[in-house]
């Protein structure tokens, strides 16, 4: 880290620099690290604006609890600067921003203090972010589109209006960008099937439910794990557990346990689908997910995570894979915790196959419809 800020501060300060930004990512649930974080925050937030940058590339890689702490340090050492009339590193900002190699968090956040104190700049850059792999930046492109089609549209231009509509569907991941896109092109008599529009896997194969008493069933290895041939029964939460075949008709792919099961709490469900790739080649899995998850490609662990009702939306994890020419099996499995609050009822996932674009792919023994 120390890289970053040696030519504005030193080497003596760099090091206490990342001392401090070591301190903030040593932070962890149930106050863990609290106390040497908050003295770390309260040096690192008497730092000259010119260390946003490097504050935010230590974002990259940290758990909630430590990009809280450094969020705050960027805000404080940003409305300070401001307030006594100084400037924020804009071009540094801007580079920082465009620079995809860093997560999207610190990346919006970036976006931001660059709005804050050069509106006209941030407005310049929104166009490029159509396609940014950050969802909250590429919204701000989607967002203005829509409204370009809109006026389009009031104006009675339909056809460019239904082009710039479709533009922007191609590029919005948020239900509520969606769904105006997607009933303006209705309205305007365009057919849109969001399902394969998209790329959502909605057939397939579940198996539950298995228990996840304390929130045990994330590391615990049920029977699908060791063996997911359709043949195969497993011993489950009430008894003998088989496979059962299931298919979604929403029009944005959920996977709802709960429709074959009921509301079940402290439970674990399995997921599994057949992908035929046409050819090997890398893709990535995209999964929205509130629950706790797994993801297995051709018996391969692809990644997991152990959290609950954290929100949910269309691509909110994007796994990097390789498929291989031919038949691909994907399995995924989730966890419902205990909670019984009306947010935690959802125990379901949605899943699509896409390139880095975010454009789908889709499975070679699918019929267009």
């Amino acid at each position: 880290m120390s890289a970053l800020v040696l030519a504005s501060l030193g080497q003596a300060a760099a090091g206490e620099f990342d001392e401090a930004v070591a301190s903030l990512h040593a932070v962890g649930a149930e106050g863990h690290g609290n106390a040497a974080a908050g003295q770390a925050l309260q040096r690192l937030a008497k730092g000259r604006a010119d260390t946003l940058p490097a504050l935010l590339a230590a974002m990259d890689g940290a758990n909630p609890f430590a990009a809280n702490y450094l969020r705050g340090a960027v805000e404080v050492i940003a409305g300070n600067a401001l307030a006594n009339g100084g400037q924020l590193p804009v071009v540094a900002l801007g580079e920082f921003m465009l620079n995809k190699r860093h997560e999207a968090r610190p990346r919006a956040l970036a976006f931001e203090l660059i709005r804050r104190v050069d509106a006209g700049a941030a407005e310049q850059l929104v166009p490029g972010l159509l396609g940014d792999p950050s969802v909250d930046l590429r919204r701000e492109a989607v967002e203005r589109l829509l409204g370009q089609a809109d006026g389009l549209a009031k104006d009675g231009n339909k056809p460019a209006a239904v082009l710039l509509y479709r533009q922007a569907l191609d590029a919005a991941r948020d239900l509520d960008q969606i769904n105006s896109i997607s009933g303006a092109l209705r309205e305007l008599g365009r057919k849109v099937n969001l399902t394969r529009h998209f790329g959502f896997l909605v057939d397939w194969q579940l198996a539950g439910p298995f228990h996840n008493k304390d929130r045990a069933g994330f590391a615990a290895e049920f029977g699908p794990e060791k063996n997911a041939a359709l043949s195969v029964s497993y011993d489950g939460l009430n008894g003998r557990i088989m496979w059962r075949p299931y298919s979604t008709d929403d029009e944005y792919g959920m996977v709802d346990f709960n429709e074959p099961y009921g509301d079940l709490k402290e439970v674990t469900g399995y997921a599994q689908t057949e992908f035929v790739s046409a050819t090997d080649r890398p893709a990535q899995l995209r999964l929205g997910c509130k629950n706790a998850w797994k993801i297995w490609l051709n018996g391969e662990l692809v990644f997991g995570r152990d959290e609950y009702h954290r929100g949910m939306r269309i691509d909110q994890y994007q796994l990097p894979v390789q498929l291989r020419k031919g038949r691909n099996a994907i399995l995924v499995k989730a966890c419902q915790n205990e909670q019984v609050e009306d947010w935690t009822v959802q125990w379901q996932f949605q899943l699509r196959v896409c390139d880095a674009t975010g454009t789908a792919i889709h499975s070679a023994n699918k019929k267009k419809k």
